[in-house]
């Protein structure tokens, strides 16, 4: 396919609408002007790619009212959802258009100001990480070490406790480490590390093999009491 290709379909799509349209000036693929509005300019590529968004933010300079204009997007709905949240986030317009056999554009966002929506409990959950967690015991980038939560460094204080004076009721774990949580973290169990103890009083636990070998595992990130 050629970029060609979609202007005819891009330009009858505008005509519709009232739009005089005319193509390559001074660069701009498609440019159309309608009565005393500002004009709209449509670039044209036969793929979403970085260097069409990177045009379409220099025609900004020109005029608010710029669309990107490329085929119906192939394979995965993810790769139309990643096209428009991004163009969404620039104030670009995105148009879908296919050539054969008839000629169809479909208009799949306007050009607007993006105002982005608070996110107020993902923030609230984002600060209470940042917070709760001590010290920073992760590297950025990092992707072969699982990262070292606040969740998982009172999981391994409770695990510490246990490896260092055995079975013990979490009412003294929490007390001894300062992780008030712990009998909510022996009785959840994410990591398969504590394991009740049988025939013993309710909320006696120690570890697990699992437990024992994330002690020896995280022993050099292992946060203070």
């Amino acid at each position: 396919m050629y970029e060609t290709e979609l202007y005819g379909p891009v330009k009858a799509f505008l005509e519709a609408q009232g739009y005089e349209v005319k193509a390559e000036i001074n660069g701009c693929d498609v440019v159309a002007v309608r009565g005393e509005e500002a004009p709209l300019i449509v670039e044209l590529k036969t793929k979403f790619s970085l260097p069409l968004v990177l045009q379409g933010i220099d025609r900004q300079g020109l005029t608010d009212n710029v669309y990107l204009a490329v085929p119906p997007f192939p394979g995965r709905r993810a790769r139309r959802m990643d096209a428009l949240a991004l163009c969404r986030r620039l104030g670009l317009g995105l148009l879908a258009v296919r050539p054969e056999p008839a000629g169809f554009v479909e208009a799949l966002l306007d050009p607007a100001e993006y105002r982005p929506r608070q996110r107020k409990p993902a923030l609230g959950r984002l600060l209470r990480e940042f917070q709760q967690r001590v010290g920073d015991p992760n590297t950025g980038g990092s992707t072969r070490r699982k990262i070292m939560t606040a969740y998982r460094q009172d999981a391994l204080r409770c695990a510490g406790y246990l490896g260092d004076n055995g079975p013990s009721r979490a009412a003294s774990v929490a007390k001894a480490t300062g992780v008030a949580k712990a009998g909510q973290i022996f009785l959840k169990d994410h990591y398969g590390w504590f394991e009740r103890v049988a025939e013993t009083p309710r909320g006696v636990y120690h570890l697990t093999p699992k437990g024992h070998q994330a002690v020896t595992d995280y022993i050099d990130a292992m946060p203070e009491p």
